[in-house]
């Protein structure tokens, strides 16, 4: 009880904090009583905070772990993995700006195939960076037109900057973070927000068969089935021996028996998987139409 007591309190106070801080730096005065009630709710709430913090911690020390691992409990518990995954798609996609400025991929090591993805996307995120900067431009000359304080100006400006680093962060994941075929595994991405890793043992089939009407980047199926699509298309389909287990970009899991995906060329995915043999079994030739195209176990 007290736990979702804490989480309902932060959750509550860091927006009401938040909409006072802009309202501040706006030039807004607030009322005097509001002022002296908002300070002891904001300690109050920190004080909550950090009791239940202790808590879980000295818990999780009780059970044997080590300090490092006992701190990461306590923030497991105390944030709900929905806020994490979140947050974790800011982390990613800065750490992929950084990887894009110096030309590196993450998770294709040596003698792994990666599968590229974001030439497709890459002309709808240009001209949404693109409708963003004009934005930021254009709100700012209708604020200072009209007189606006320099302290909203700002707020609005920051928030403008942070939604251009978003896209380009976007962008960024996509281009450095492809899905990659090794001896080991298919590991299917979606940016920041997906990764999918598919054991090669348990691998059926693949095959070119294109899609051009997928709801959304990610979908899973009532029948178990993993879309992940780039502007509502797909172009590669992988059948499972048994189904696997995968989690979705809010931290839920889902069990997939098959998955649907999206690559700037299709036919090196393929050939991948045909050149990698599995350690029970080979994979035999693809036959058919390009656009069924297939790879089984002989």
């Amino acid at each position: 009880m007290i736990l979702k007591t804490a989480r309902a309190a932060l959750f509550a106070v860091l927006p009401a904090e938040l909409l006072a801080a802009v309202l501040l730096i706006s030039g807004v005065p607030l009322p005097a009583p509001v002022l002296a009630l908002a300070e002891p709710a904001v300690a109050a709430v920190l004080l909550l905070e950090a009791v239940v913090a202790y808590r879980l911690y000295a818990a999780a020390l009780r059970r044997g772990a080590t300090r490092r691992a006992a701190l990461r409990a306590a923030y497991g518990e105390l944030v709900p993995v929905r806020v994490r995954r979140v947050m974790s798609f800011d982390v990613r996609g800065l750490a992929s700006l950084a990887l894009w400025i110096m030309r590196r991929r993450d998770g294709v090591p040596p003698g792994a195939v990666a599968l590229p993805y974001s030439r497709e996307q890459s002309p709808f995120l240009l001209l949404i960076l693109f409708v963003t900067v004009l934005e930021t431009i254009g709100t700012e000359v209708l604020l200072r037109g009209l007189g606006a304080p320099a302290g909203l100006r700002v707020v609005l400006l920051v928030l403008d900057l942070y939604a251009a680093v978003a896209v380009l962060a976007i962008w960024a994941a996509g281009v450095t973070r492809p899905h990659v075929v090794s001896d080991a595994e298919l590991r299917v991405r979606c940016g920041a927000f997906l990764d999918a890793r598919v054991p090669r043992a348990a691998i059926a089939s693949a095959r070119v068969a294109h899609s051009y009407n997928e709801r959304g980047m990610v979908s899973v199926e009532e029948d178990g089935r993993l879309a992940v699509a780039v502007s509502s298309r797909t172009n590669v389909v992988v059948e499972l021996l048994e189904p696997v287990t995968v989690v979705r970009p809010l931290g839920g899991e889902a069990r997939i028996s098959a998955i649907r995906f999206f690559c700037d060329d299709p036919r090196p995915a393929l050939e991948a998987l045909r050149e990698r043999e599995r350690p029970t079994s080979g994979l035999g030739s693809a036959g058919g139409a390009a656009d069924e195209r297939t790879t089984t176990p002989d």
